[in-house]
């Protein structure tokens, strides 16, 4: 595995899990949320839930971005859906995903205490539990608890990367 997406709702540590992980592996950060267009960070802004549709330039974004780092990537992506798992793990075969769960008090309240450092509403997180399709039993995806100590985590998911190496 050279490619990990680490993925969930809003608020569940995806950024700060992925930059641990890059760290560890040495492998390139790509920050999803950097790659949204200007017209859907000013929906979610708004509180407006994004489309299929919305998402659909952005997750073909990414499947360039994860195809650009053969030599390894972490991706931070919600990937809320199965379909949209399913098209990232089109462009990367192999893919891996980190499955940050986390429940909806906790999200909203991680949300909340971001205040304007980021444009995500609050009054989105709602519609991040109603969108997502939970990955846990699809292939190559660690379930991990969002709410576990940073360090713990990336122990937790370099050990599990470390075990789906593909031999050389």
């Amino acid at each position: 595995m050279q490619a990990i997406v680490i993925m969930g709702v809003a608020g569940c540590g995806k950024s700060s899990l992925g930059a641990a992980v890059s760290r560890a592996t040495g492998w390139e950060l790509v920050e999803g949320d950097d790659h949204h267009s200007a017209a859907n960070r000013d929906k979610m802004a708004r509180g407006v839930p994004l489309t299929d549709a919305d998402r659909d330039g952005w997750l073909t974004t990414l499947c360039a971005q994860l195809q650009a780092h053969p030599q390894g990537v972490v991706l931070t992506c919600s990937a809320l859906k199965k379909a949209y798992r399913a098209r990232l793990r089109s462009a990367a075969p192999g893919l891996g995903f980190v499955f940050m769960a986390i429940n909806r008090e906790q999200a909203l309240q991680r949300v909340a205490a971001r205040g304007g450092a980021h444009f995500f509403s609050t009054t989105l997180v709602d519609n991040q539990f109603t969108t997502l399709e939970d990955p846990t039993g699809e292939p190559g995806v660690l379930k991990v608890d969002a709410m576990a100590p940073l360090a713990q985590l990336q122990t937790h998911v370099s050990q599990w990367l470390r075990n789906h190496q593909e031999p050389a």
